[in-house]
């Protein structure tokens, strides 16, 4: 039975020249966290991107997670700070997508 997934892609870094693993979401089910799953998990998805020769394994983190937080930076994770992230959804997605059926 699976305690836990994880759901990646690869992207390219224009910056890099290179690819790029993205992780858009893990999870474990809670019985099983503070087992290692989380970080065997990842160790995994690294030893992926190395195969793959990506220059980076990057991922996004609410700043409200504190858990999540501590536990990336515990494996050596950093937060990058110089890029802000941007979203457009929802009526905001639909009008700038369909601007002559909106505005």
């Amino acid at each position: 039975m699976p305690i836990g997934f994880a759901v990646y892609f690869f992207n390219y870094s224009t910056w890099q020249g290179k690819p790029g693993l993205y992780l858009e979401d893990l999870y474990i089910s809670p019985d099983y966290r503070s087992s290692g799953a989380g970080k065997a998990l990842l160790r995994h998805l690294a030893k992926l991107a190395l195969e793959k020769n990506c220059g980076r394994f990057e991922w996004a983190v609410l700043d409200w997670n504190k858990p999540a937080i501590e536990f990336y930076e515990s494996i050596g994770a950093r937060a990058h700070g110089e890029w802000v992230k941007y979203r457009l959804a929802g009526e905001a997605l639909k009008t700038f997508a369909l601007p002559g059926r909106f505005n």
